[in-house]
């Protein structure tokens, strides 16, 4: 399956931002949200909206060197209330996704993924950060509503291919593997596990240690770590899994 255009990214960009502002004004800014343990759904509010703000910046700006940026504590106190705080995310949502469809196919700034381009990161990479914490905002509420299954088996892609790889929290010793199979779209990934806390990927079926498999809506949200492995078919050494989701955590900072 081929992935995402940019076109494609902003779409989802558009609709995942306005569906969790929608289901942050349906219940309190005060609400704790499991999958961020430690905010409320305010904090996942200023999170994104900082978060999207930074992104526009880069696209419109054409920046082609990485800006120091506020620490996750600075910009959790950020001073917008809350009677105007779905104001101003709405605001900073519509602004990237207009900066993205207006963007030059040839865009030139910093990113901090392989991407066939930079346009290409900044629309996906931001579509699945607005995704996920869609999801974060709706299990606040009690339940998330699925993630389309081509967009879902892209997440898990770049999670795997990009962020993955970058990862020094995994180590095994002698090394070990965790294969990935998304049942629903035919796609698979590997992961190589190694003692020096270094990870190699690639696509593609392979024998593995440990393999899972489910629907790429499943798997993307079991990946980064939004939901259990309920579910899912898990082959072989289950330890690995469970590393995955101790080890592989993306942060802001």
């Amino acid at each position: 399956m081929a992935p995402l255009t940019p076109s494609e990214a902003g779409e989802a960009l558009d609709r995942e931002g306005q569906r969790l502002a929608e289901v942050a004004a349906a219940q309190p800014l005060d609400a704790e949200v499991p999958t961020c343990p430690g905010w409320r759904l305010r904090d996942l509010v200023r999170h994104l909206g900082y978060v999207h703000r930074w992104a526009t910046r880069y696209v419109v700006d054409a920046l082609t060197t990485m800006v120091e940026a506020p620490g996750e504590a600075e910009i959790l106190r950020e001073t917008v209330a809350d009677d105007g705080l779905l104001p101003w995310f709405r605001e900073g949502h519509r602004a990237l996704v207009g900066a993205l469809r207006a963007a030059p196919a040839d865009l030139d700034c910093w990113t901090f993924l392989a991407a066939p381009s930079p346009l290409h990161f900044w629309a996906r990479r931001q579509a699945h950060e607005t995704a996920i914490h869609r999801v974060d905002a709706e299990l606040a509420a009690g339940t998330a509503t699925p993630v389309p299954a081509a967009f879902a088996a892209d997440g898990i892609d770049e999670l795997v291919m990009g962020f993955a790889g970058r990862s020094g929290r995994l180590r095994a010793k002698p090394g070990r593997t965790l294969a990935v199979h998304a049942t629903d779209t035919a796609q698979d990934w590997l992961v190589r596990v190694g003692s020096e806390g270094r990870l190699t990927v690639s696509q593609g079926p392979a024998a593995a240690d440990c393999v899972i498999a489910g629907t790429s809506a499943d798997l993307y949200l079991t990946l980064w770590n939004r939901r259990g492995p309920d579910g899912l078919e898990v082959g072989g050494d289950a330890g690995l899994l469970a590393a995955w989701r101790q080890g592989m955590r993306v942060r802001w900072s």
